[in-house]
């Protein structure tokens, strides 16, 4: 320590009661098997697989279609990647699945978690074609003006903004369809679309435990709100879905198709796209 300077603040008084509150994003790490989390973290995954059995599921098929779609779009040409409300980096995440397919890709990760930014920050300190920026989705302007953001993506170009299960946790209150909007607005044509959502939609004994679910991330440090598959289906409005449109999750292009059931649609979306995609 320099002469001068004071004692360092433990990270724990930094983030005040950010420890002692179930966190989602520590949440869905401790879901997809990740070590950055907390006992109060496991014990409200713990009750919501005691809930929802398909919660692990859910997530695991939400990761897989991330991966899935951004490998897609980049085989495509895409290059730019926003990803909003990004959470922490367990298992292989957007840059890594993007830079194997194209080494000069870009991926902005968006969160306003300050434990996923200082995570994020520190982890990606070293790849200079990956970058974290602080941002709430439920302010769409802010987000396009930062100016790391602006200064690191030409938006000019095409690029893909992903929404994947973020957007449950926005309230109606803060309107989700105009937060989508606001992206698709500044898209050049030949960008695209990505949305997961968890539903709540024609499956009376699926949907009953889901909304159990939902009830208990009223004690973590986001709300989370069930739609239809309609009301998801219409934030594409403007874009082209890619077959097999918005569909479950696990079933997004998976050769097979998957057989989980879980109940979050997930679907990708081109605004104009040139001949031959899709």
């Amino acid at each position: 320590m320099a002469a001068g300077e004071g004692p360092a603040v433990p990270e724990e008084r930094q983030f005040g009661d950010m420890f002692a509150r179930p966190n989602v994003a520590r949440i869905y790490d401790y879901l997809l098997g990740g070590k950055d989390n907390f006992e109060v973290d496991r014990e409200v995954a713990a009750h919501l697989v005691e809930v929802q059995p398909l919660v692990v599921a859910g997530v695991r098929a939400n990761r897989a279609f991330v991966r899935r779609a951004t490998a897609f779009l980049a085989e495509l040409g895409i290059a730019q990647f926003i990803d909003l409300g990004s959470g922490l980096p367990t298992g292989v995440s957007v840059h890594e699945v993007a830079q194997r397919v194209n080494p000069d890709a870009k991926v902005v990760y968006v969160d306003n978690d300050p434990i996923v930014l200082v995570h994020g920050q520190a982890l990606l300190a070293d790849n200079h074609r990956t970058i974290v920026v602080e941002g709430d989705i439920r302010e769409p302007e802010q987000i396009l003006a930062d100016r790391q953001l602006r200064g690191f993506i030409d938006i000019e170009q095409p690029i893909a903004v992903l929404g994947a299960a973020i957007l449950h946790f926005v309230g109606d209150d803060a309107n989700p369809a105009g937060i989508v909007r606001t992206f698709a607005d500044v898209m050049t044509p030949g960008s695209a679309l990505v949305i997961s959502h968890v539903i709540d939609d024609g499956d009376e004994q699926r949907d009953a435990a889901t909304r159990e679910g939902a009830t208990i991330y009223c004690e973590t440090t986001a709300p989370f709100v069930l739609r239809s598959r309609a009301q998801v289906a219409a934030w594409f409005e403007g874009f082209t879905l890619v077959p097999p449109g918005l569909v479950e999750a696990d079933a997004w292009r998976r050769k097979g198709n998957g057989k989980a059931r879980a109940p979050i649609v997930a679907g990708v979306g081109f605004l104009d796209p040139p001949d031959g995609r899709g």
